[in-house]
């Protein structure tokens, strides 16, 4: 599983660095994070679907589509409008549809799978658009990656103590605070590689707060496939799952560096 891990990650490692690096003649990385967020998804309604809950998949594949592509439209209102929608329009549908049995939780989890995927990935192509944009979605990516793997390693080489029991066994806290570790020495080598607009302290900061939300990100998905009864949303990467899983903690970090550069950074 490790070796299958590895290898899937250096095939895709350079397309996703590809994508950002590079932003004419299209917007690849839109274009990466649409492909991505729909597959992602439907992956998310299939899970849903053995729980007998049948979520508006078209529907919500199309929403999830049009937030993730919102922030290339000028217009201001284009957000509130699509979030609006996301939430009325379900709701009415399945209010007119004939069969009513499961009609709530169809239209809480086909809102959930847009707000969770489509308008949390938003976030990427929004900051991607900013000054220096490019640099501080590598920041995001290559911080949450090494929080993740930091705390893989070190928790299966020195985990004794559980995270969450009851989300996800096998998540140590020996693991946690590696990976909290990872992203503070990611994070200040990318500082000077990059030569971003923030100092050494605020890296640390911001790279503590990536690895968290991070974590939290991923025991969120773990908490859904358990709720769902499933192992895996898919198989689409050998060693690592399918598109949902591998995004878990990545649509967290994304709206974490996003405000902090929003906010702090002009």
């Amino acid at each position: 599983m490790l070796k299958k891990r590895i290898i899937t990650a250096v095939c895709l490692l350079p397309i996703l660095v590809v994508a950002v690096w590079f932003d004419e003649p299209l917007p690849w990385l839109t274009i990466v994070a649409a492909i991505w967020g729909v597959l992602a998804t439907l992956e998310f309604y299939r899970a849903v679907k053995t729980s007998r809950i049948e979520p508006l998949t078209s529907f919500g594949l199309i929403w999830t589509l049009l937030l993730i592509i919102s922030p290339h439209c000028s217009w201001i209102y284009i957000n509130p409008l699509l979030l609006t929608s996301a939430v009325v329009l379900p709701s009415l549908w399945l209010l007119a549809r004939r069969q009513k049995e499961n009609a709530f939780a169809s239209w809480i989890w086909t809102t959930a799978g847009i707000i969770y995927i489509g308008f949390l990935l938003s976030h990427f192509v929004a900051l991607r658009g900013l000054e220096s944009g490019r640099d501080w979605v590598l920041f995001a990516l290559f911080v949450t990656f090494a929080s993740d793997s930091t705390a893989y390693f070190i928790g299966r080489a020195f985990g004794k103590h559980s995270l969450a029991t009851n989300i996800s066994p096998k998540k140590t806290q020996e693991g946690a605070v590696g990976g909290v570790i990872g992203a503070v020495i990611v994070s200040l080598l990318l500082v000077v590689l990059l030569d971003l607009p923030i100092g050494y302290v605020a890296a640390t900061l911001l790279a503590i707060a990536v690895s968290f939300f991070g974590q939290i990100g991923d025991l969120l998905e773990s908490l859904f496939k358990r709720n769902m009864g499933v192992k895996d949303s898919g198989n689409a990467m050998p060693g690592h799952g399918g598109f949902l899983d591998r995004m878990d903690s990545v649509v967290f970090t994304g709206v974490v560096v996003y405000y902090y550069v929003i906010l702090f950074s002009g």
